[in-house]
């Protein structure tokens, strides 16, 4: 047997001496390393599912990309362009991009006997991907986009809530153009996707052709396209590529060009993760450091013992180091199952809850990724293990015949 490793289990064992000073000190520092390693996966798993769901909802809710013709303003009236573009067919072949979708938009005042408000018109057609509003529909269902005889809508729970709405009453809508069009709606369903101040009190979704109507397009005009990918990890390369496919006069913009607050604030999230990880190490690093110093403290008579018969400063340093790096494996291997399983029982239950006004969600997320976890478990032992050279050079000052007799 490796002589470093049986010292190393020697004085480990010795530790469990009452008398020892040691004991409480290890048990503190293996404590201290789990309730590390817990903040680190919890902080990292918490930061990457908010990011995930948030940019899921966005995603579903507008899809990734945008095609639509180059404006010379931000408003809501779009320039029309016909449905069957010849570089969709090239667009529908690029890896990644899963739907195409057309879509357009129509910006009016709804009015109810007591309550008017702004609102904003999605046109939909039978290439609208519904995926992700079936999840979202609390009330109702989603509208008939065949349905000749009234114009079908689906509104927000929001608007439903402050208009006093509920599935099966009708509304009128007021479009602000020189014949002043007004159109009614039933109320089909009722959607909730907690995305309230940018989309939920603003959108709401009707048929395509009623829109083509009250612009006096035809049946074959659209506002433009929406495009769902696969991995939004590959956003800039798809949309890249989709730029190189569309006309000159054809702009292509990206769900982080549209809504870059909300992506800016979500990066954000990231740089809390590294400052947090950052403290906790060099605090795990600190608590380690302690702990080494007292258990060379405390076996000082051994470590000048082992000198006079003959061991060398590498061997009692190596002996040292590996009793540290059993106590911090004992740490890792605690805070891993007290932080995987918090995690664990958060997505099961959900019972840290959160405000999904401030939030967009109503509970905390949890997103497990194995490299995310390697990475903090590595990253701590390797931070935590160099941290630990530093005293172990103490061993080096030690000499045999002061600590022989020290007491």
């Amino acid at each position: 047997m490796n002589l470093s490793k049986l010292l190393s289990e020697r004085i480990f064992q010795s530790n469990n001496d009452s008398k020892k000073t040691a004991k409480p000190v290890t048990y503190i520092a293996i404590a201290g390393i789990s309730l590390g390693v817990v903040a680190m996966l919890l902080s990292v798993m918490i930061v990457t599912g908010f990011k995930k769901e948030i940019s899921n909802k966005v995603t579903g809710f507008m899809s990734s990309i945008r095609i639509h013709q180059f404006e010379n303003n931000n408003s809501f009236e779009e320039t029309p362009m016909p449905n069957n573009q010849k570089y969709l067919q090239e667009i529908k072949k690029i890896k990644g991009v899963k739907t195409i979708q057309n879509y357009a938009h129509k910006a009016g005042i709804l009015k109810t006997n007591d309550e008017i408000q702004g609102v904003v018109l999605k046109g939909v057609d039978k290439t609208f991907d519904w995926t992700f509003f079936e999840s979202k529909i609390t009330d109702g269902t989603k509208i008939n986009i065949n349905n000749k005889e009234e114009n079908e809508a689906l509104i927000s729970k929001n608007l439903s809530a402050k208009l006093n709405l509920k599935t099966g009453d009708h509304f009128l809508i007021f479009f602000i153009q020189e014949d002043r069009k007004v159109r009614k709606f039933l109320v089909k369903g009722i959607y909730n996707t907690g995305l309230s101040e940018d989309f939920d009190n603003l959108y709401i979704f009707c048929p395509m052709a009623l829109i083509q109507k009250v612009n006096n397009w035809d049946s074959t005009q659209v506002a433009g396209y929406e495009l769902k990918i696969d991995d939004l990890n590959n956003l800039e390369n798809i949309s890249k590529e989709v730029y190189e496919k569309v006309d000159y006069h054809t702009n292509v913009q990206t769900i982080k060009d549209l809504y870059p607050q909300i992506f800016n604030w979500l990066e954000l999230q990231n740089l809390n993760v590294i400052v947090i990880i950052f403290l906790i190490c060099m605090i795990a690093g600190t608590t380690m450091i302690s702990t080494l110093l007292i258990l060379i403290l405390e076996n000082t008579r051994p470590i000048g013992l082992l000198k006079a018969l003959g061991a060398n400063d590498n061997m009692l340093t190596s002996t040292f180091l590996k009793l540290s790096s059993k106590l911090l494996f004992r740490g890792l291997l605690l805070g891993n199952i007290i932080g995987l399983g918090l995690a664990y029982l958060q997505i099961k239950t959900g019972f840290i809850k959160l405000d999904e006004e401030s939030y967009y969600i109503n509970s905390v997320p949890i997103n497990f990724t194995l490299i995310g976890i390697l990475s903090i478990n590595v990253g701590t032992y390797l931070a935590c293990m160099l941290m630990l050279l530093i005293p172990g050079k103490i061993i080096s000052k030690i000499s045999p015949i002061e600590s022989l007799r020290f007491d």
